[in-house]
């Protein structure tokens, strides 16, 4: 099976967490993953500050916007916005089943309106030249069988989506929190490899539970890409080894201590244009998981990035105690590389 390396792997959108700032620090663990933005509502970028929301980073490419609505009007909109600011991709999010979006009768909800999303997905393509793609559960509430979940691809394929990132479980609209949505409804990995079977023309990535780079090798030879979002974001040094095995760069070795010294100009930027220095590493934070010396990293960064006068001199000194610890670690006397 061909892979189709524009999706082969990405990095999910997440609240709160895949800002522009985050971004930038996935980008340097990797040149070759794809970014997703948070979801946008279209209501935020027709009446609020839309040079804000979609303020983004030279490096970020390739990046993908990811929308929250269920106007067609206002999703071709916004999709010719995101074109016009360099974006790569517009994704229409039918898989997040909070309060929020539900009352806005859209994410997950929109899933039970399969025709409606034809429309919506209809509008964006006509609005604008880049992919158009979607991201959405294997059901929702009742609507949880396979046929369904078929006939859902079916007819958003019609109106000319080709690129279907699928978390892979349903989602309850009522009973459970948005968090206990991605772990209590069980994984069904298999209805996404028998789509790709059925659709072989479409590009299927899956996400939902990666935890491991052999997870993705063997989802790999079924689909066309995965996307990790907790992982990632809580063990970002992982993301260091994606251009080397997933993408074969032989130049692409790098080390913790690299990374912060590449943070630093980006830093003393955004810092001396009034962004808060805690507004940035607090994505960082995971960067010594499960090393020694990753608790007196995150320790640091808690106590001391906050501060009024905090500058890039608080991560480095942060990364300082975190090596001394992980160099004189008996770990790291039998592994240097793990730096």
């Amino acid at each position: 099976m061909a892979v189709t390396n524009h999706w082969k792997f990405s990095i999910a959108p997440m609240m709160g967490r895949s800002d522009r700032h985050c971004r930038y620090f996935w980008r340097l663990l990797s040149s070759e993953a794809r970014l997703y933005t948070e979801m946008i509502t279209t209501g935020a970028l027709i009446h609020g500050n839309s040079a804000r929301l979609l303020k983004r980073n030279a490096s970020d490419q390739p990046i993908s916007l990811q929308l929250g609505g269920s106007n067609p009007k206002d999703l071709a909109k916004c999709s010719k916005l995101a074109e016009q600011k360099g974006f790569d991709e517009v994704n229409l999010n039918c898989g997040c089943p909070s309060n929020r979006v539900q009352s806005g009768e859209f994410g997950a909800s929109l899933m039970l309106r399969p025709d409606r999303v034809v429309d919506c997905i209809d509008s964006m393509r006509t609005a604008c030249s880049i992919p158009v793609t979607i991201k959405h559960r294997l059901g929702v509430d009742d609507m949880d069988s396979y046929d369904e979940l078929e006939n859902f691809v079916g007819l958003v394929s019609s109106a000319g989506c080709e690129v279907f990132i699928i978390h892979a479980r349903k989602a309850w609209l009522s009973g459970l929190s948005p968090r206990e949505n991605r772990e209590i409804p069980p994984l069904n990995y298999p209805w996404i490899y028998r789509l790709k079977k059925e659709f072989p023309s479409l590009t299927i990535v899956l996400n939902g539970g990666i935890t491991s780079m052999s997870e993705i090798s063997t989802h790999l030879t079924h689909i066309d890409g995965v996307m990790l979002g907790r992982k990632a974001y809580e063990d970002p040094w992982f993301l260091a080894k994606v251009d080397s095995l997933l993408f074969k760069k032989t130049s692409s070795r790098k080390t913790r201590t690299e990374i912060i010294e590449k943070m630093i100009p980006y830093i003393k930027e955004e810092v001396s244009n009034g962004e808060k220095l805690n507004h940035i590493t607090r994505h960082l934070v995971g960067l010594y998981k499960g090393e020694p010396g990753g608790r007196k990293f995150r320790r640091y960064l808690a106590d001391y990035a906050h501060s009024k006068d905090a500058d890039y001199k608080t991560l480095v000194e942060a990364s300082v105690i975190a090596q001394k610890t992980l160099t004189n670690s008996p770990r790291h006397i039998r592994n240097p590389s793990i730096c």
